[in-house]
């Protein structure tokens, strides 16, 4: 397929702090889907930590990464956006903004001090946070009777499926995603284990959290 089978994202917003030779370096991470989302959350640090040295940056936004940008915000050029940028990288993160924050603590770490503060605080505000993977997959609306309820439950407990949504009414309507290279075979095993008694409608595909 033209598209990406699977990307990381971040599902649970973090922040991290290490104190470097009396340094600070506070690590915010954010979800982003779009430059100017990232841009809007710069501003927000720049204007909260206003009397900070340094507000540096590095983001990476699209399904394959397509969009990025880091900024040193006045560090030696090279020892602290380029640093962020490929932890973010190194994660296999997309749609991920983090701004690293430095309180200046009046000694000088030298280039190689500066991408291990940058590069260790960007990995704490990381390890703070909730990491989740998008997958290509296809959604599926699965229509039953309620003596089926226990059936549908069952295999999709076994086959490890979680249910997105489900509709209780004049029948009930349970929403899954599946990778589409598993559609025919899950298809077929519900409607074994339902006897017949199932109606699956395939709905969009998309990037969802498995």
């Amino acid at each position: 397929m033209s598209e990406r089978e699977s990307y990381k994202i971040i599902t649970s917003e973090g922040t991290g702090e290490i104190v470097e030779k009396k340094s600070r370096f506070i690590a915010n991470v954010f979800s982003v889907d779009s430059q100017q989302d990232a841009e809007s959350k710069i501003a927000e640090i720049s204007k909260k930590y206003w009397d900070a040295k340094h507000n540096c940056y590095a983001y990476v936004i699209g399904p394959n990464g397509e969009n990025t940008k880091c900024s040193d915000n006045g560090e030696p050029s090279g020892t602290a956006g380029k640093p962020i940028l490929e932890v973010i990288n190194g994660a296999g993160l997309t749609n991920t903004l983090i701004i690293v924050t430095r309180y200046f603590g009046g000694v000088l770490l030298g280039t190689g001090g500066l991408v291990r503060a940058y590069t260790q605080s960007a990995q704490a505000g990381l390890a703070a946070s909730e990491i989740g993977v998008m997958t290509y997959a296809q959604k599926l609306t699965l229509t039953v009777g309620y003596n089926m309820i226990n059936n549908v439950q069952y295999y999709l407990s076994q086959n490890e499926i979680p249910i997105a949504d489900s509709r209780y009414e004049a029948d009930v309507q349970f929403d899954i995603c599946v990778k589409e290279s598993d559609v025919s075979h899950i298809t077929e095993g519900l409607t074994q284990k339902c006897e017949g008694q199932i109606q699956i409608t395939e709905g969009n595909k998309g990037y969802y959290i498995l």
